[in-house]
Protein backbone atom coordinates (compact mmCIF):
# COMPACT_ATOMS: atom_id res chain seq x y z
CA UNK A 1 0.00 0.00 0.00
CA UNK A 2 1.70 3.23 -1.18
CA UNK A 3 0.81 6.90 -0.27
CA UNK A 4 1.03 10.24 -1.88
CA UNK A 5 3.30 12.61 0.32
CA UNK A 6 -0.33 14.65 0.39
CA UNK A 7 -2.47 11.27 1.29
CA UNK A 8 0.20 11.09 4.07
CA UNK A 9 0.62 15.20 5.21
CA UNK A 10 -3.29 15.10 5.78
CA UNK A 11 -2.52 12.37 8.65
CA UNK A 12 -0.64 14.69 10.61
CA UNK A 13 -1.68 15.47 13.66
CA UNK A 14 -4.30 12.10 13.64
CA UNK A 15 -4.35 9.59 16.38
CA UNK A 16 -4.09 6.19 16.67
CA UNK A 17 -5.78 3.47 19.19
CA UNK A 18 -3.07 2.00 21.61
CA UNK A 19 -2.21 -2.12 20.06
CA UNK A 20 -3.63 -3.34 23.79
CA UNK A 21 -4.70 -6.48 24.53
CA UNK A 22 -5.72 -9.36 27.07
CA UNK A 23 -2.52 -10.87 28.82
CA UNK A 24 -0.32 -7.72 28.37
CA UNK A 25 3.22 -8.77 29.70
CA UNK A 26 5.40 -6.12 27.68
CA UNK A 27 4.24 -2.48 26.62
CA UNK A 28 6.52 -1.07 23.72
CA UNK A 29 5.90 2.68 24.16
CA UNK A 30 7.18 4.54 20.82
CA UNK A 31 8.11 8.17 20.85
CA UNK A 32 4.40 9.21 18.63
CA UNK A 33 3.08 7.91 15.32
CA UNK A 34 4.50 8.73 12.29
CA UNK A 35 2.16 9.84 9.33
CA UNK A 36 2.51 6.23 8.08
CA UNK A 37 1.21 4.57 11.02
CA UNK A 38 -1.26 6.82 11.08
CA UNK A 39 -2.59 6.41 7.55
CA UNK A 40 -2.77 2.60 8.35
CA UNK A 41 -3.62 2.18 11.91
CA UNK A 42 -0.77 0.16 12.95
CA UNK A 43 2.43 1.19 14.72
CA UNK A 44 6.05 1.59 13.48
CA UNK A 45 4.13 0.32 9.88
CA UNK A 46 6.71 2.76 7.67
CA UNK A 47 8.54 0.46 5.27
CA UNK A 48 11.97 -0.04 6.47
CA UNK A 49 11.34 0.37 10.24
CA UNK A 50 12.69 -2.28 11.87
CA UNK A 51 10.29 -2.58 14.94
CA UNK A 52 8.57 -5.89 13.80
CA UNK A 53 11.42 -7.84 12.12
CA UNK A 54 13.33 -7.26 15.28
CA UNK A 55 10.23 -9.04 17.47
CA UNK A 56 10.42 -11.41 14.91
CA UNK A 57 14.18 -12.32 15.27
CA UNK A 58 14.17 -11.88 19.18
CA UNK A 59 11.98 -14.77 19.03
CA UNK A 60 9.14 -12.40 20.51
CA UNK A 61 6.64 -12.87 17.52
CA UNK A 62 6.71 -16.21 15.31
CA UNK A 63 5.97 -14.07 12.11
CA UNK A 64 5.72 -10.56 10.92
CA UNK A 65 2.23 -9.07 10.80
CA UNK A 66 1.09 -7.70 8.01
CA UNK A 67 1.91 -4.15 9.26
CA UNK A 68 1.76 -2.67 6.00
CA UNK A 69 -1.63 -1.34 6.48
CA UNK A 70 -4.55 -2.27 9.07
CA UNK A 71 -3.57 -5.11 11.60
CA UNK A 72 -6.31 -8.33 10.78
CA UNK A 73 -7.64 -10.11 13.62
CA UNK A 74 -4.79 -13.03 13.07
CA UNK A 75 -1.51 -9.75 13.10
CA UNK A 76 -4.11 -8.55 16.64
CA UNK A 77 -4.10 -12.28 17.95
CA UNK A 78 -0.75 -12.90 17.45
CA UNK A 79 1.01 -9.97 18.89
CA UNK A 80 -2.09 -10.18 21.80
CA UNK A 81 -1.30 -14.27 22.69
CA UNK A 82 2.74 -13.11 22.87
CA UNK A 83 1.54 -10.44 25.20
CA UNK A 84 2.87 -7.59 23.62
CA UNK A 85 1.53 -4.11 23.29
CA UNK A 86 2.32 -0.59 22.11
CA UNK A 87 1.36 2.58 23.22
CA UNK A 88 2.80 6.21 22.54
CA UNK A 89 4.75 8.94 24.84
CA UNK A 90 2.96 11.69 22.43
CA UNK A 91 -0.27 10.76 20.64
CA UNK A 92 -0.32 13.01 18.01
CA UNK A 93 1.41 12.14 14.39
CA UNK A 94 4.13 13.98 12.80
CA UNK A 95 6.58 13.03 9.80
CA UNK A 96 9.64 13.15 12.58
CA UNK A 97 9.84 12.97 16.02
CA UNK A 98 11.89 15.92 16.18
CA UNK A 99 8.80 18.13 15.71
CA UNK A 100 7.91 17.09 19.31
CA UNK A 101 8.68 20.04 21.63
CA UNK A 102 9.95 19.37 25.62
CA UNK A 103 6.58 20.56 26.71
CA UNK A 104 4.57 17.33 24.81
CA UNK A 105 6.57 14.99 25.44
CA UNK A 106 6.67 15.96 29.33
CA UNK A 107 2.41 16.07 29.04
CA UNK A 108 3.00 12.43 27.54
CA UNK A 109 5.00 11.34 29.88
CA UNK A 110 2.44 12.07 32.80
CA UNK A 111 -0.04 10.75 31.11
CA UNK A 112 1.74 7.47 30.09
CA UNK A 113 2.80 6.73 34.13
CA UNK A 114 -0.98 6.67 34.36
CA UNK A 115 -1.79 4.27 31.71
CA UNK A 116 0.80 2.20 32.90
CA UNK A 117 0.00 2.47 36.42
CA UNK A 118 -3.60 0.72 35.29
CA UNK A 119 -2.57 -1.12 32.61
CA UNK A 120 0.05 -2.85 35.18
CA UNK A 121 2.48 -5.02 32.63
CA UNK A 122 4.52 -6.29 34.12
CA UNK A 123 7.64 -4.38 31.90
CA UNK A 124 7.85 -1.19 29.62
CA UNK A 125 10.18 -0.92 27.41
CA UNK A 126 10.34 2.90 25.69
CA UNK A 127 11.90 3.11 22.15
CA UNK A 128 13.73 6.31 21.98
CA UNK A 129 16.48 7.36 24.28
CA UNK A 130 16.40 11.29 23.81
CA UNK A 131 12.15 11.45 23.97
CA UNK A 132 12.98 9.32 27.22
CA UNK A 133 15.18 12.02 28.22
CA UNK A 134 13.27 14.71 27.60
CA UNK A 135 9.71 13.32 28.47
CA UNK A 136 11.01 12.43 32.15
CA UNK A 137 13.47 15.04 32.61
CA UNK A 138 16.26 12.03 33.09
CA UNK A 139 19.35 14.26 30.98
CA UNK A 140 21.79 11.43 31.79
CA UNK A 141 19.55 8.30 31.34
CA UNK A 142 20.96 5.49 29.61
CA UNK A 143 20.05 2.65 27.46
CA UNK A 144 18.68 -0.32 28.87
CA UNK A 145 16.63 -1.20 32.50
CA UNK A 146 16.40 2.21 34.22
CA UNK A 147 16.94 2.44 37.95
CA UNK A 148 13.41 4.25 38.01
CA UNK A 149 10.11 2.74 37.17
CA UNK A 150 7.02 4.39 34.50
CA UNK A 151 3.57 4.28 36.59
CA UNK A 152 5.28 1.48 38.92
CA UNK A 153 7.20 -0.98 36.46
CA UNK A 154 10.06 -2.14 35.76
CA UNK A 155 11.29 0.37 32.52
CA UNK A 156 14.13 -0.22 29.58
CA UNK A 157 14.89 2.38 27.23
CA UNK A 158 16.05 0.89 24.00
CA UNK A 159 17.13 1.56 20.75
CA UNK A 160 14.14 4.15 18.31
CA UNK A 161 13.97 1.14 15.36
CA UNK A 162 12.80 3.96 13.08
CA UNK A 163 15.18 3.44 9.68
CA UNK A 164 16.41 7.06 10.80
CA UNK A 165 18.53 5.76 13.63
CA UNK A 166 21.04 4.02 11.00
CA UNK A 167 23.61 2.51 13.53
CA UNK A 168 21.53 -0.24 15.17
CA UNK A 169 20.43 -3.45 12.57
CA UNK A 170 17.56 -5.78 13.24
CA UNK A 171 20.12 -7.92 14.92
CA UNK A 172 20.68 -5.51 17.56
CA UNK A 173 17.45 -4.42 18.05
CA UNK A 174 16.33 -8.02 18.41
CA UNK A 175 19.23 -8.19 20.68
CA UNK A 176 17.77 -4.88 22.75
CA UNK A 177 14.29 -6.12 22.86
CA UNK A 178 14.53 -9.59 24.47
CA UNK A 179 15.93 -7.98 26.95
CA UNK A 180 12.49 -7.05 28.44
CA UNK A 181 10.99 -9.87 26.99
CA UNK A 182 13.00 -11.68 29.26
CA UNK A 183 11.99 -10.16 32.18
CA UNK A 184 8.58 -10.14 31.11
CA UNK A 185 8.49 -13.86 30.74
CA UNK A 186 8.02 -13.78 27.47
CA UNK A 187 11.14 -15.42 26.60
CA UNK A 188 12.60 -17.90 28.82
Amino acid sequence: MGYTRAELESYRDATIPDLVGPGLRLLFVGINPGLWTAATGTPFARPGNRFWPALVEAGILPRLPAFAGPLDDADRAMIFDAGVGVTNLVARATARADELDRAELRAGAAALEDRVAALAPPAVAVVGLTAYRQGFDRRRALAGRQGETIGGVPTWVLPNPSGLNAHDTVASLARAYAEPAHAAGILA
